[in-house]
């Protein structure tokens, strides 16, 4: 059965509803992984191709790739499994898309933007809720405002999270926050900042938190001063700031593993019934030098659901012919619109 694309990490939990929206929509992945059984498995009840091998052996990594034009990577810590994907793309000349919210991931494939355009190759992170939704917002606010010098996104998720995403901030725990100041991105404490924000339902308190768009957002607006919060309950914002002195011991390997086997121990992620109640909610702001500023609200259905529809129609579009060569956020290569074409996405412009 020939594949229309190779999705690799498809038994992860994001994987699984992403194979399963690709059905849906008519496309054939090739599931790939490192775990045999449980790609055959997978295969067998989706009724698809599947082909095993790990990320360090780049003969079975460039073989499968070359049976596509594009992949779709679905399996976390990007930080650790992002860059062996990235090269063997450019090596075989297949575009490159994947589901991260990671900033460093961000920051390395923006660092690989001329081989990329030397290789004919298109290169999208972050094509799921982190960042296709606060990307766009953040395109559409410097639109409404277009000499504005700061940028603020905040978002509130409803609903729960999956292993990988928890994984992914375990291993994160104790790195600090990040903000961009003049066009670079600069490090500052965990919790660095509060706020209150108005998602549409009252004033809440967001905090800041080293989200991809810290990246992403400079690069889709030009905006040198990007910030970027999120709805935290008050316990874990003293979590946050209690890492400010024990980064150290987060990072450790007991704790690492101790953090580990119970995030193994809880469910693999939301259930449908969570994820058909649930819904993201955005909220973004600019200013200018003149004390002008642009106030937009977004909503969306939950982070996961979201993450399916819009990563395989950013894979449909790149099958279509629509893969400006380079690093690309969602913004840049299908304008600030994007997100106002999927199913349950409400905007507003409040100021």
């Amino acid at each position: 059965m020939a594949a229309d694309f190779l999705l690799y990490g498809s038994y992860g939990y994001t994987g699984r509803l992403i194979a399963e929206r690709a059905r849906a929509q008519g496309l054939t992945p090739l599931l790939a992984g490192r775990d045999a059984g449980a790609l055959a498995a997978q295969a067998a009840e989706l009724g698809m191709p599947h082909r095993a091998f790990a990320l360090d052996d780049a003969a079975a990594l460039d073989a499968a790739l070359r049976e596509t034009r594009v992949v779709l990577h679905a399996a976390g810590p990007f930080s650790r499994t992002a860059r062996p994907m990235v090269d063997a793309c450019l090596r075989t000349g297949v575009h490159y898309l994947d589901i991260t919210g990671e900033l460093g991931v961000f920051e390395m494939v923006a660092a690989l933007d001329g081989k990329a355009r030397a290789a004919g190759v298109m290169m999208m992170p972050g094509a799921g809720f982190d960042v296709v939704p606060s990307d766009c917002l953040a395109a559409h606010l410097k639109r409404r405002l277009p000499s504005a010098t700061s940028l603020t996104l905040a978002f509130q998720a409803i609903g729960g999270a999956s292993r990988g995403t928890l994984t992914t901030m375990a291993e994160n725990a104790g790195e600090g926050g990040a903000v961009r100041r003049g066009g670079r991105i600069v490090r500052v404490p965990a919790a660095y900042r509060s706020m209150q924000v108005d998602f549409g339902r009252g004033p809440v308190t967001v905090t800041t938190i080293p989200w991809g768009d810290v990246s992403t957002a400079f690069h889709s607006t030009g905006i040198p001063d990007v910030e970027v919060y999120t709805r935290v309950p008050a316990r874990q914002v003293r979590l946050l700031r209690a890492t400010r002195r024990l980064g150290w011991l987060m990072g450790s390997a007991p704790v690492q593993g101790l953090m580990k086997r119970a995030i193994r121990r809880g469910p693999p992620g939301p259930t449908p019934e969570q994820r058909e109640r649930g819904a993201s909610l955005l909220w973004g702001r600019v200013e200018d030098a003149d004390g002008r500023r642009a106030v937009t609200r977004l909503r969306t259905p939950e982070g996961y659901t979201l993450t399916a529809r819009t990563a395989v129609e950013a894979v449909r579009r790149v099958r279509a012919g629509e893969a400006p060569a380079g690093f690309q956020t969602p913004s840049r290569a299908y304008g600030a619109d994007w997100i106002t074409e999927f199913e349950g996405v409400e905007r507003e412009d409040v100021e």
